[in-house]
């Protein structure tokens, strides 16, 4: 648009240019950004055929998918915060998960001992995966998975890996197994619920329900029989446990520490470990390792090959812990003997809405007390926080609980 050699020319502020240069330039970028996905997913149609997938699926399921650029923003972007271990398992393996978690068991009882027989995984394991993975089917991710998958494959890091899950989704499509619009899950394209990746899925479901199709979004025996396949897959083995808490004795050298590094149970008893209320370790027994996943100070564990099998699952320490720990608590036991080292433990999932209903009462927009912690609760918390002197790191502890039901009682 050409402008008027006058006055008017005023009008505009200097230090709206660039924005202005910005605005300008976006328009060709997004063309740009659009003309690239779709040669893109032109040579992704190439692909798919090559691996058997029909032109029909890919053309009706995937040729006109829009990239979704939030993807990116989660697979470039650190987590705001680091989760401390005691909340991420205060969050995960609480009594409200616990319950539901028995009364799955009792349910899915018939089920889970047919799993048992066929793949020598125990229920306890299977449904602890369930729980942590969905809280047992009930949260299962909401992106659809072609359209973050598609993105992924165009776009960013890990392209090769990314094409790989996509051409794998179609093919889950083309084979039948789950209908297009079920296949939603996490932002990196795990799904259903034991939560897969596409391409594990194809290696790995089971269809236990006997209805011809693997289908781990709808069928619960599919979805408990494919994760203790998954774990068989990893080397699982029957009737030895993950491992248990362990005592140290003071002056302990912990560079013997790691999950990697096992040692025979009479080194540990050499060394003066002892289980963790006080008994002597059993003197025979698989090797295992010193987890440490405080430090020094908190509990101490020694773990063996099924814990690697769940670490597996999900290459975290604190996660396979989670489903350790969530599956001895199914079977009936109880909490960890030694404490975290910290003066402000982690909240509960009840805990979590309670303080987001207190959070609500005192005048902060964070939509509904749902127990999730999100961006808005955290700033919330921080502006308590503030105002009653303490660090404003926005976490959601004992001590924040604390406070605020005191000033609702007042």
């Amino acid at each position: 648009m050409q402008m008027k050699k006058t006055a008017s020319r005023k009008t505009i502020p200097i230090r709206s240019l660039p924005f202005l240069l910005g605005l300008a330039l976006a328009v060709p970028s997004a063309r740009a950004v659009d003309r690239d996905f779709t040669a893109c997913l032109d040579r992704l149609r190439l692909q798919a055929v090559q691996r058997g997938i029909s032109k029909a699926t890919f053309d009706t399921y995937a040729a006109r998918i829009e990239p979704d650029l939030s993807v990116l923003e989660s697979l470039d972007t650190q987590p705001e915060f680091k989760t401390p271990i005691w909340d991420y398992l205060a969050g995960l393996v609480d009594e409200e998960r616990v319950q539901d978690g028995r009364a799955m068991l009792e349910q899915w009882r018939d089920v889970l001992q047919r799993v048992e027989e066929r793949f020598g995984v125990d229920p306890a394991t299977v449904v602890a995966v369930w729980g942590v993975e969905s809280n047992f089917g009930r949260s299962l991710g909401q992106r659809p998975l072609l359209v973050s998958l598609g993105t992924l494959s165009c776009m960013g890091r890990r392209q090769d890996y990314f094409r790989g899950e996509f051409l794998a989704t179609l093919k889950i499509i083309d084979e039948g197994h789950i209908a297009p619009e079920r296949l939603n899950g996490s932002w990196a394209g795990a799904f259903g619920q034991t939560q897969f990746m596409p391409s594990t899925f194809l290696r790995l479901a089971v269809d236990f329900d006997g209805d011809g199709r693997r289908d781990l979004v709808d069928s619960v025996p599919d979805s408990l029989a494919s994760t203790a396949n998954f774990l068989r897959s990893g080397g699982w083995r029957s009737g030895e446990g993950w491992g248990f808490e362990v005592k140290l004795p003071p002056g302990f050298d912990i560079s013997v520490a790691g999950r990697r590094n096992k040692h025979s149970m009479s080194m540990w008893i050499e060394h003066g470990v002892k289980r963790a209320n006080g008994e002597p370790l059993p003197p025979d027994g698989p090797d295992r390792a010193l987890l440490l996943p405080a430090g020094e100070k908190g509990p101490a564990f020694l773990v063996g090959k099924n814990f690697d099998v769940i670490y597996g699952y999900n290459a975290a320490e604190s996660y396979a812990l989670a489903i350790a720990h969530l599956s001895d608590r199914l079977r009936g036991g109880e909490g960890f003997r030694t404490p975290w080292p910290t003066n402000d433990p982690g909240i509960s999932r009840v805990e979590r809405r309670e303080l987001q209903r207190l959070l609500i009462e005192r005048g902060h927009d964070i939509g509904a007390a749902d127990g999730m912690i999100g961006t808005k609760t955290r700033q919330a918390i921080a502006k308590e926080q503030q105002a009653l002197g303490y660090e404003p790191n926005g976490r959601a502890g004992q001590r924040i609980l604390e406070a605020l039901r005191s000033m609702a009682k007042n």
